[in-house]
């Protein structure tokens, strides 16, 4: 790095405020230039700050963080903002993301790992604890497996669950009032939709198993 970088930090709880600002300011390469404990102080000050990377917790007294970034990323084109939080509930890592931040890192990530991240950021990366991207990658599967079912009617996905279960053709015909042929040719159009040769590829697909 040719300059310090410009961090600013927005965190409700004084002892961790306090501590991450001074690692930052304590660090070469990097200057804390402010830290705020609410996000409408934050909304209010950081547009004219010029900051190049944020830390933001999600979980703040009026706004949550998410919302704050989501007011402060289209006034800041030049900011790389980074979730600092507690929380690492999928959803809450998407909808960081989808506000505009570049990065999330949970609380207890070792404090070179902090700055390393604010470097990975600011140099167009969105680094994650190794948890949080475990979890996306985990969400990303599951929606490739929900894809695949969506290509299926809904007596299709239930006919594929019973055949998940080891029901026999008859059997799956018993539970749904039919004749054992009409589950054969359901079957079949799985198969086709698919575009597997047996029950047990046609799971496998499915349900990512």
């Amino acid at each position: 790095m040719t300059k310090d970088l410009k961090i600013g930090i927005v965190e409700d709880e004084k002892s961790i405020r306090e501590s991450v600002a001074y690692l930052i300011n304590e660090s070469e390469g990097f200057s804390c230039e402010d830290v705020f404990d609410t996000a409408e102080v934050a909304i209010k000050k950081i547009p004219k700050l010029n900051l190049d990377v944020v830390l933001m917790d999600i979980h703040l007294p009026d706004k949550t963080g998410i919302q704050c970034v989501e007011k402060l990323f289209p006034l800041c084109p030049n900011t790389q903002f980074i979730m600092f939080t507690s929380f690492e509930d999928t959803e809450l890592v998407f909808n960081a993301l989808k506000a505009g931040a570049k990065g999330y890192l949970t609380k207890t990530t070792q404090p070179s790992k902090i700055l390393e991240a604010i470097i990975e950021v600011y140099n167009g990366g969105s680094p994650m604890s190794s948890n949080i991207a475990r979890k996306v990658v985990t969400s990303f599967h599951h929606n490739e497996k929900n894809n695949e079912l969506e290509k299926l009617t809904d007596r299709e996905k239930q006919i594929l669950e019973y055949l998940s279960k080891g029901l026999r053709y008859k059997e799956i015909a018993t539970q749904l009032f039919v004749s054992a042929e009409t589950i054969r040719t359901h079957v079949r159009n799985i198969y086709d939709k698919l575009q597997v040769n047996s029950r047990t590829e046609a799971i496998n697909k499915a349900y990512k198993n």
